[in-house]
């Protein structure tokens, strides 16, 4: 008789320690690990990304001699081109509507500064002599109440910046022999970047095609052609809008410089206009310069005049011209274009505050366009997502 096999219980699952059944999830340790790991990568990418920043940067300051006069080439082009626009369309050639353009361009900014040296030179005296009786009277008003200061509170300070300036006599000689070589090279940069403006005016338009053709993507646009032309478009907009303001604010304040009959207000006229160029800063220091000389030149009233004719037209430029004109082309928030030309100003001088807005809007319009590319990366993946999650939906109503 066979003996019938009994049937073995199965064996229990072992438990992990604490006594807790697994539930197949990772331990707080494990996850711990991973998010250490992935903040890691994050951080060595940013080491990195720091690391091509700085080199990016000693690189553009080896070769800024070079790259200066190609920078203030392509500025200067975004404002030339519409006119050379213009004429290549009536079939002018494409060198003789450049040459006659920088001509005329040129013979506009020489005009300019012939009209302004002579009164330099006439006024300079005149002005000297002012500033001196304007620091007496400053020095009368601060020995007065409520300050009270002393005479040897006075001398102590008159002395204390004579010394100052004669212990950097040295300095302040080999500066002056050293602007000898700056003048010479400032001659070499606008002359480079004369010819640059020709042969970006003349033949700037073969060069996203031919770019296109060396990236094996002609006819369409590759990412670098698109991204050129764009920063090209907001350049050209911001120059071209910055100088219309510039514009208006110069003649505005010029009007009333003229009629009040402050001194080198030609002069003042010009440092306005350029002053544009450099938001925020270059408006601060163009009007006190303004009020400065009209204070010591003509009085405190008309000084005063001077200030709310500044204040008065610097609010229709920020509130009315520059949004109307604008418009959302550079997009570029107040603090931001503060801080690009600080930070322009402290690296590269006047240069580097006058080209940093440009720059940052550049920058802008690079950033703008990858967050568009993945922004469409993304929305082609959430859109098939989207449409699988309605198909399901669809089938279990069915």
């Amino acid at each position: 008789m066979p003996i019938p096999r009994t049937t073995l219980p199965p064996r229990p699952t072992p438990r992990p320690p604490g006594g807790r059944e697994s539930s197949g999830h990772s331990t707080r340790g494990r996850v711990f690990l991973t998010g250490l790991r992935s903040t890691s990568r994050v951080c060595l990418q940013m080491i990195l990304v720091i690391a091509f920043l700085y080199v990016l940067f000693a690189l553009l300051a080896k070769f800024w001699v070079i790259l200066l006069p190609v920078v203030l080439a392509i500025v200067v082009a975004t404002v030339l081109w519409p006119p050379v626009r213009w004429l290549r369309g009536k079939g002018v050639p494409p060198a003789a509507a450049v040459l006659l353009v920088v001509i005329i361009a040129l013979a506009i900014v020489g005009g300019i500064i012939g009209l302004i040296v002579p009164s330099v030179i006439d006024q300079a005296p005149q002005l000297a002599n002012q500033a001196v009786d304007g620091v007496e009277q400053v020095q009368k008003w601060v020995q007065g109440p409520p300050l009270n200061v002393g005479d040897e509170q006075i001398s102590s300070f008159v002395n204390e910046i004579t010394g100052k300036l004669q212990e950097s006599a040295s300095t302040i000689a080999t500066g002056v022999f050293n602007g000898v070589g700056v003048a010479t090279s400032a001659l070499i940069t606008l002359f480079t970047t004369a010819v640059l403006v020709f042969f970006f005016l003349k033949d700037g338009p073969r060069f996203i095609p031919w770019l296109n053709r060396t990236m094996g993507t002609a006819p369409d646009r590759s990412h670098v052609g698109e991204v050129l032309m764009r920063m090209w478009n907001t350049l050209g907009g911001f120059i071209r809008t910055q100088a219309i303001v510039s514009f208006v604010d110069a003649a505005l304040i010029g009007a009333g410089l003229l009629i009040l009959q402050v001194p080198l207000a030609g002069v003042l006229i010009v440092i306005t206009f350029m002053g544009g160029f450099i938001p925020i800063v270059g408006a601060f220091v163009a009007g006190a310069l303004a009020v400065l000389i009209a204070l010591v030149s003509v009085g405190f009233t008309k000084a005063l005049i001077v200030l709310g004719i500044i204040l008065v037209v610097q609010q229709l430029e920020g509130n009315v011209l520059q949004p109307w004109l604008q418009a959302r082309s550079m997009d570029l928030h107040a603090v931001i274009v503060l801080l690009a030309v600080t930070l322009g100003g402290s690296l590269f001088g006047i240069t580097g505050a006058f080209l940093a807005v440009p720059a940052a809007s550049c920058l802008a319009v690079a950033l703008r366009y990858i967050l568009e590319q993945i922004g469409k990366a993304a929305g082609e993946e959430i859109a098939e997502e989207d449409a699988a999650a309605a198909k399901a939906e669809e089938n279990q109503i069915d």
